[in-house]
């Protein structure tokens, strides 16, 4: 019988947790896509489109937030791998009633962008939070997830459009 640990990437043969050897893997172009909204209230709504925030631009700020988290991956979730990222593009968009976020991120390297994708949408949405406290206390992020990879061993991903598995 295996032990749990045997099958698990991030666990060595004493139960620890340690960062994967990737050292013999082939450097390959990688790309993921990530999204996620955060539920606003219309005059919340009404600010960001008028752009009369006191904290300025709430739309330029969450996307220059989520492109500097995801260069920061590393220092945020363990065990994840510093990548040296060719490009990371953060949409900010706003939607009657739900601001959207969405980020894609390329790299050529041994591992993927996942986290990187996702920490950059998560990121801009906590400063979409932030920015808009002030009018709107009871924002909701939702959404939060990988609609896409490309590249590395375990081959691409595309999200169905519902979310669901």
């Amino acid at each position: 019988m295996t032990k749990p640990h045997d099958t698990l990437t991030h666990i060595d043969a004493s139960g620890a947790a340690h960062m994967v050897d990737v050292g013999a893997k082939p450097l390959t172009a990688r790309m993921a896509r990530a999204e996620g909204w955060v539920r606003i209230s219309t005059e919340l709504e009404r600010a960001i489109r008028e752009n009369t925030l006191t904290k300025g631009s709430l739309i330029e700020v969450a996307r220059l937030a989520g492109i500097q988290a995801s260069k920061r991956t590393d220092e945020l979730i363990p065990l994840c791998h510093t990548l040296p990222l060719d490009s990371v593009d953060v949409q900010v968009s706003l939607h009657p009633g739900r601001v959207h976020v969405e980020a894609t991120v390329h790299v050529t390297a041994r591992t993927g962008v996942e986290m990187e994708a996702l920490t950059a949408v998560s990121v801009a949405c906590l400063t979409v939070v932030d920015m808009g406290k002030a009018i709107d206390r009871a924002m909701m992020i939702e959404g939060v997830r990988l609609l896409e990879k490309r590249g590395g061993r375990s081959g691409d991903f595309v999200a169905n459009r519902e979310g669901s598995r």
